[in-house]
């Protein structure tokens, strides 16, 4: 292939990529819908308002029947559903949780008004989200940078250490300073996720080693096609089906649950139990990150054994010690 043909064939792979990449950021923007949406019933009126919620929006959502408020309440606060219709003692009331996920919020509370007459259902928010941050704008924003730092972390381990033992130490010091940092502006500057520093700050950590170690492992495994197939899978899968600013349920699926198997889409899910569910609802999204932390680990682990044969091939044959030139 000459330089010319090589250019050409180049022009045309980007023009291909470019176009994946608006499908994948564009295309579930663009058909954001309740799709078995979690959420519950209470009251004396529950079997009628789940009929009329099935007859509006078949397939909406995955409709569970509790006994009364406070069992509604503790299934919001149990990241069980994202919301809740109580009846009865007046007009029906619709609790929410922006915490959660403040697109959800919203569709729930016009749902509700558009079920009711008059008056309309009172909407009441019981796991608020960041006051700083109602709309949930500047958390959906950071999903992103985590996941670019920890591709260029991976990048920057692969392209400037050789040997696979200094690879994890890096990956491990990046974890533990990206983590600290990330939160630190996160909770301070930008104001945007309350709740504990340091188990957050762990949490953060935990999705920058996921990222930079998978990178930095197939790297080291495979060799630099690693660092494409990394990029790729976390930049155009993960982050657009993160759901950081949605919800899996509001994702066409089975993106929308491929996504949190993902680390942006996991470490969303999992910042949300920790900043306003106190661990609610955590174990899915943490066991995904500790899954590819560990996938990391055996990967740069493979390189480390890799490196220690050579070193003994080496040194029993020293013939094999290259002279320079």
């Amino acid at each position: 292939m000459n330089v010319i043909q090589r250019a050409v064939a180049i022009g045309l792979g980007a023009a291909l990529l470019q176009a994946l990449m608006l499908i994948a950021f564009a295309w579930p923007a663009t058909n954001i819908a309740p799709r078995d949406l979690p959420l519950a019933v209470a009251g004396p009126q529950a079997e009628m308002v789940e009929a009329r919620l099935a007859g509006q929006s078949p397939g909406a959502f995955e409709l569970t029947t509790v006994p009364d408020e406070a069992a509604a309440r503790a299934a919001i606060g149990n990241r069980e559903v994202y919301g809740a219709i109580v009846t009865g003692n007046g007009a029906p009331r619709m609790l929410v949780a922006s915490g959660a996920s403040p697109a959800v919020a919203q569709q729930l509370t016009q749902i509700g008004q558009q079920m009711s007459g008059t008056p309309p259902i009172q909407a009441e928010d019981v796991v608020a989200g960041d006051p700083d941050d109602p709309r949930g704008a500047g958390f959906g924003a950071m999903a992103l940078p985590l996941v670019m730092a920890g591709i260029a972390g991976g990048v920057l381990l692969t392209l400037l250490v050789p040997s696979a033992a200094g690879r994890i130490a890096g990956v491990f010091t990046f974890g533990i300073a990206g983590g600290l940092l990330s939160m630190l502006v996160t909770q301070t500057w930008l104001s945007i996720v309350p709740g504990p520093y340091l188990e957050l700050s762990l949490v953060a950590g935990l999705v920058s080693f996921a990222v930079a170690g998978t990178v930095t492992g197939l790297a080291t495994v495979i060799g630099r096609a690693g660092i494409g197939i990394a990029a790729l899978v976390m930049l155009l899968i993960g982050n657009p089906f993160s759901a950081a600013t949605s919800a899996p349920e509001l994702l066409p699926q089975p993106w929308g649950t491929i996504g949190q198997l993902l680390p942006p889409g996991a470490a969303a899910s999992l910042i949300r139990s920790v900043a306003f569910f106190d661990w609610a609802g955590a174990q899915g999204p943490l066991l995904v990150l500790v899954g590819w932390a560990g996938l990391a680990l055996v990967l740069l682990g493979l390189g480390v054994l890799r490196d220690s044969r050579r070193s003994e091939t080496v040194a029993g044959d020293p013939a094999a010690v290259p002279v320079p030139a």
